[in-house]
């Protein structure tokens, strides 16, 4: 019986496009998105670099942009974030214990907290147990050591908790840790539909 749902953010609660930053930073001139900036990113979703030094590492190949053009051309990827989802989960929030697992950094949290506006983003936060972000833990998945770490400090249970994400390496990650999984296909599945996938 599951008795804990672990939730990714994008894709699941939070639209995204995740072509948009490619678009918007092809305008400003970048034409290929080099092996530095792929290892910039991660170091970002980590906290390993604040957020001028991950702008200052696009200013490299794009010495004309401004940091509110990289800004803007970065957060590009987040779209809405339909309210029948955030209804959904707190209802889910009464039955079972939640918590949030998202690869993310501080810019795209910022922004949608910002676009969300505080009553929003603070009821969601409130469905959950607690809310992890990469970047805050220096870790990101599909690394165990950050699925062992929320095992250690909330003492779950991976046969009866459910983690939920759009990436299969992430999910099989969890899988292989004895967690019951849903991959969740974007733009065939929508998290409103859990009950209907008879996983728990």
């Amino acid at each position: 019986m599951i008795n804990t749902i672990i939730f990714d953010f994008g894709d699941v609660f939070i639209n995204l496009d995740k072509e948009a930053p490619v678009i918007e930073f092809k305008k400003l001139g970048l034409n290929e998105w080099h092996d530095d900036l792929k290892d910039l990113n991660v170091k970002f979703e980590k906290g390993q670099v604040s957020e001028l030094q991950f702008i200052n590492g696009f200013q490299k190949h794009l010495p004309n942009a401004s940091i509110e053009d990289i800004r803007n051309a970065w957060n590009a990827v987040l779209l809405d974030f339909p309210l029948y989802r955030l209804e959904f989960l707190q209802l889910l929030s009464r039955k079972y214990r939640l918590f949030l697992l998202s690869n993310t950094d501080a810019m795209h949290i910022d922004k949608f907290q910002h676009k969300a506006g505080m009553t929003f983003y603070r009821d969601f936060y409130q469905c959950f147990e607690k809310v992890y972000f990469s970047f805050e833990l220096g870790m990101r998945k599909p690394e165990a050591g950050i699925f062992n770490c929320l095992i250690k400090k909330h003492d779950l249970n991976p046969k009866r908790t459910l983690f939920i994400d759009d990436k299969k390496e992430n999910t099989d990650a969890a899988h292989a840790l004895g967690f019951k999984v849903w991959n969740l296909q974007v733009g065939k599945e929508d998290i409103v539909h859990l009950f209907d996938k008879k996983i728990i």
